[in-house]
């Protein structure tokens, strides 16, 4: 009896499909091929022999944008669950120490804007790393670390750290904030939008007020920016912000709107003393991520 003639099926390639979710994420080829480390026209290579192997097309391409179609839709799925499935089983192989739960703690408007893109690729570099968040103040957080209930904290500070306090990892502007074309710091007094006692941010605005002599109040208390910027939307309050907060639908204030100039505040990072691998690649992964935003924000200014 013949044995059935059985046709293999062609295998997909890691790179190409890293490639083609990199396309998928950014929406466009030549910044999907910055991320790959390859060329637009070795990109369009790779998607091209991925289209022609699938016999379907996976994106529609216009002048402004790249998206998928409905075939892109389902591969991007599959394409994301085989690299995580690649990544941990090389990982177990060539960092079989890099394992176990690191601690991690940030303050809200850090932790809110920054880690979930600094967490999912460091998750792609090192899946058998699992990172716990907490989100605080900052004060807290640092006492959390030297308590040894944190193992590495970002936190917001005025840049005078003692030696074994941390590190400084960038200094980023605080602006006053209003909603556009709002109404709000016309108002006698002030109503302002803060956060209790501690929070330097705070403490900085206040100061500034005390000093220029503008009377205020404290309208809205809330301990997330969140909170700031429904208080800001709903034009009952200004409130301070970093510059890189501030949306379409803010403005940004200053002298010529009665408000004092509240300077720079510092972004710090601290880890517990004797802390292992898994927390010192995390650590790398947020610097590197806090430099790209102070850059952004030089950028900006």
């Amino acid at each position: 009896m013949e044995q059935p003639i059985r046709e293999n099926l062609p295998l997909l390639e890691m790179d190409v499909l890293r490639t083609f979710v990199a396309i998928a994420d950014t929406g466009n080829f030549t910044t999907a091929a910055e991320a790959v480390l390859r060329t637009p026209s070795a990109v369009s290579m790779q998607v091209k022999k991925l289209e022609d192997m699938l016999g379907v097309a996976l994106f529609r391409r216009d002048a402004r944008a790249v998206t998928l179609t409905h075939h892109g839709e389902l591969l991007l799925s599959a394409a994301r669950r085989l690299l995580a499935l690649n990544n941990e089983t090389v990982s177990r192989f060539i960092r079989p120490n890099m394992n176990g739960v690191v601690n991690m703690g940030a303050p809200d408007d850090i932790g809110d804007l920054v880690l979930p893109e600094v967490l999912r690729r460091f998750a792609e570099s090192y899946p058998s790393v699992a990172v716990d968040v907490k989100i605080a103040g900052s004060d807290m957080l640092r006492r959390m670390v030297a308590e040894g209930k944190l193992d590495i904290a970002l936190f917001n500070c005025n840049g005078d750290l003692a030696a074994g306090d941390g590190e400084l990892l960038y200094r980023e502007k605080l602006v006053w904030a209003g909603k556009k074309c709002g109404a709000a710091y016309t108002r006698e007094p002030l109503p302002v939008s803060v956060w209790e006692q501690g929070c330097i941010w705070r403490s900085k605005a206040l100061d500034a007020l005390e000093k220029s002599g503008r009377p205020y109040r404290v309208s809205y208390l809330s301990a997330h920016h969140m909170g700031q910027r429904a208080a800001i939307r709903a034009d009952i309050a200004v409130a301070p912000l970093a510059r890189f907060l501030i949306s379409d639908d803010m403005v940004e204030l200053g002298e010529g709107h009665g408000l004092p100039d509240i300077g720079y505040y510092d972004v710090g990072l601290v880890m517990r003393a004797g802390a292992p691998a898994p927390v010192a690649a995390v650590a790398d992964y947020v610097r590197s991520a806090v430099a790209t935003l102070g850059k952004s924000a030089d950028k900006a200014a």
